[in-house]
This record gives structure tokens, sequence and C-alpha cells, in this order.
């Protein structure tokens, strides 16, 4: 659902409902920041969840997997006939609801991964497992957008019909509903039979809790947001949370403008729409294994930052058909963009996975070093971080469309809008990329840390088990 409205609500909105590019980047911008606002307290209310049943996150993600399904298909039905104030205030709020249900599910899970797979090495195969199933449900959307929104006839391109995304929805919504019942289902015996790290840094916190009573009173709105401060401060977690916004952004300028790029500028149809971003995403998943294998021999540091350049190499040859598009075939375009799809999808494969491992490590070492499990806070701060880029970015990526004169009315855009969509999309994540490299070469976390300080702690809760005996 996700990849859904990042990948096609600008479109629908702007193309389809025939929306200001500045007005809806603004509702989601607006959206997308009240999403990441949300994740720190959702975060926080997990870390202080007590249910036998359910554990402090399972609750949470089952009543959220119902609210979803029903919030998308609702948001897909806005009244294409209704004045321009109508749709924007249907819009505004139903995003606001798949927010903060995503948020209710999404939060808790993340910390979940963490809670379940503190080891290094079993890190960053959870991360690229569930990288997989996450790629599928990216995939998904291009999938059913070739069923539902077929091209009819030559020249009469299928992503402009709005029954068509709403046929998507209710498919989405159907399978988002089955895929969070069995992820509730499948771990919650895992969850009521913690590891014993986990058992002992919850116990370690039912300590500190019932040791001071003033740290009760300071569970505030306020205290939340002190803590994001204080976190921030703090190198590694920083480097990971603003090298992930900002890699980040170069996804949010193809995946948002992208649908346009390619039917206004390579008059490419849905399927062949389709077909590319499965093409990208299918070498996102086929990567999974080349990443988890290279980060046993490198550290993830260093993985990270080859894959970006991947990502960047990508971006690069696809710009060359831009260039050329208006002396060869759509066709043959087609075929060209194809493969170099496919090498962004190798490089954004660690991108979808390495970083998640990576600031999982800084929570796992912040646990071990403080006993207390905070890791719906930091998750939420993660998720903060990269959802208030995003809502900069997607606000951003309003105003452009409207400089650079988009008119959704006109089925054929001027060649001056043309290039001004291939500037956005292709300078827009290739300076993103870029300056994530940047940021993430000053990550200071190695493999040994991270095996030291679980060694160390294995040794201490081995001497408190054998001082227990004696």
């Amino acid at each position: 659902m996700g990849q859904t409205v990042s990948s096609f609500i600008m479109f629908f909105a702007t193309s389809v409902l025939g929306l200001p590019g500045l007005l809806v980047g603004f509702t989601i911008a607006i959206t997308s920041l009240w999403d990441g606002l949300s994740d720190p307290l959702v975060g926080y209310l997990s870390d202080h969840t007590k249910s036998k049943f359910f554990g402090r996150r399972l609750g949470h993600m089952l009543f959220a997997s119902f609210a979803l399904a029903l919030n998308n298909i609702l948001l897909w039905l806005c009244p294409q006939n209704a004045s321009q104030p109508v749709m924007m205030l249907w819009l505004l709020s139903f995003l606001l609801l798949q927010e903060t249900f995503n948020t209710f599910f999404a939060t808790p899970y993340s910390a979940l991964c963490i809670d379940i797979a503190p080891d290094y090495n079993d890190q960053t195969k959870m991360q690229g497992v569930k990288t997989v199933f996450y790629i599928l449900g990216m995939i998904m959307p291009s999938i059913l957008m070739y069923i539902f929104l077929p091209s009819a006839n030559v020249g009469v391109q299928g992503q402009f019909n709005r029954q068509g995304y709403i046929n998507i929805a209710c498919v989405n919504s159907a399978l988002a509903l089955v895929c969070g019942l069995i992820t509730v289902i499948g771990t919650r015996k895992r969850v009521r039979a913690m590891p014993n790290y986990a058992q002992s840094l919850q116990d370690k916190q039912g300590e500190n809790d019932n040791n001071s009573k003033s740290h009760q009173k300071r569970h505030s709105l306020a205290t939340i947001l002190a803590g994001y401060v204080e976190t921030f401060k703090k190198k590694d977690f920083r480097t990971v949370m603003l090298g992930y916004s900002v890699s980040l952004i170069a996804t949010v300028f193809i995946t948002s403008v992208g649908m346009h790029l390619f039917t206004f500028c390579y008059h490419f149809s849905s399927t062949q729409i389709s077909a590319i971003m499965i093409c990208l995403f299918g070498g996102a998943i086929i990567s999974q294994v080349l990443w988890v294998n290279v980060v046993k021999k490198y550290d993830k540091k260093q993985t990270l930052i080859f894959a970006l350049s991947v990502i960047l190499f990508g971006i690069a040859l696809t710009s060359i058909t831009f260039l050329f598009r208006l002396y060869c075939t759509s066709d043959f375009i087609f075929w060209f963009v194809l493969p170099c799809m496919f090498v962004c999808g190798i490089g954004s494969g660690a991108l979808y996975s390495l970083p998640h491992s990576m600031y999982a490590d800084v929570v796992t070492m912040e646990q071990y070093k403080t006993g207390i499990n905070n890791a719906g806070r930091y998750t939420g701060y993660y998720t903060f971080t990269y959802n208030f880029s995003n809502s900069i970015a997607l606000l951003f990526i309003g105003v452009l469309l409207d400089l650079v004169k988009f008119d959704s009315s006109q089925p054929v855009q001027a060649l001056s809008v043309q290039a001004g969509l291939g500037k956005i999309v292709f300078l827009g994540s290739a300076i993103s990329l870029t300056l994530a490299i940047i940021i993430f070469s000053r990550y200071s976390i190695k493999r040994a840390d991270v095996l030291k300080v679980q060694i160390k702690a294995n040794e201490n809760k081995e001497e408190k088990r054998m001082s227990g005996k004696e």
C-alpha cells in the first residue's frame, strides 16, 4: 500500500483528478510530516505496552492491519467530479489516517525485528529476508498496474483510468490484511518466548522503572522529543538516520515523478512502465543474496557505499536514454531502459536492507550499554527523520512541477516541460545519492565492535547464572 501511494498518488491527483502540483505536493508533505511525528509517539507507546498475549508489539500491529485495509480503499475513492477543495480535503483526511495506521504497524514491526535478532550477522540475514518480502510488496503495484491499468489501444494510456486505481487498492488491502495477520500470528510464540538477551533487558528496564518513581512522571511528548535530540547528538545514530533519509529522497524523485517522466517524456504505455518497475524491484530482490554474502567479508559501511555507487551508475546510464529519446523509437528506448533499471535495482537492494541493519546494530549496542530496551522509540526516531525529509522533498517536488509548467490537462507536454521533468528525476536523485555516500562514510561501527559487546554481555550473563547457582 505504501508503494502504491508513493508511486501513484502524485500522478493520480495531478493527471487523473486534475489538481495543481503545488497543492498536491503540500498535502502529501503534511501527511508525510505527520507520519514522522507520530513514529516516536507510537514507538514509545509500544515500548511501554504490557500484554501477556501480544507482548509489546503485536497488539498494535493487529489493530493497524484492519484499519489500514479499510482506509486504503476509501483513499482512492476520492470523488472525481467534486470541487477542488472537496477533493483536496478528501485526500488530506485519508492520507493522514493512512499514515497514522501505517505507523501503528510499521514502528512496532521494525522494533520487533530488533528484539528477536540482536546478532550482527543474524540481523543482516533478517533484514535481507524481510527486504525480499518488502520488495515483493513494492513490485505488487506494478503487477496490478499491468492487470488493472492496461493500455486499451495504441495511443490510449491506461494510467489515466480512475477505476483501475480503485481495483488496485482493493487487492492491496486484501493482501496487506492477510500478510498482517500472518505476521502477528506467526511471531506470537516467538514474542512470548523472548531470547535471553531481550528478556534480561526487559527485566532490567522493569527494575529501573520500579526504582525510579520520577521516571513515571517524565513520560510526556516533550520528553520524547527531548530524547530525539539526545539521540540525534550521538554520531552513529545521526549518521544512519541522515544517510538513509537523504538516500530515500532519491527514491522520492524517481517514484513521485517517474510516472510523469515515463508517460510524458518517453511515451511508455502502462504495460511498459509495469515491466520497468518489475525489472527494478526484481534486481533488488535478486541482489539480497549478493549483499548478505558481501557483508560476511566486508563491513556494512563499505558495502552500502559501493551499492549506492551502483545506483548512481544506473541512473547515469538511464539519463543517456533521456538525451536520445527524440531520435529513437519508444520501443527501442524501452529495451535500453530495462537493463539500466535492473542495475539500479541491484544497488537498491542494499539500500532497502543495510541501513536498517546498521541502525539495528547501533540500537543493540546502546541497549547493551544502558540495559534498557527502547527499540520502539529508537525506531520511531529513525522513521521520523526520513519521513520528515520525505515531506520536504515532496513539497519541493510539487513546487518544481509547477515551476516547469507541467499541465495535467495536456496529453502531450512541451519539450521544455519534458526537459524539466528529466532534470527533476535525474539531477535530484543523483545529488541525493552523492550526499548519502558522504554521510554514510562517517559511520564508525564495525563488525568487531558489535561482536565484542555481545561476547561481553554473554560473559556477564553467564557469571550471573553461575553466581546464582552458588
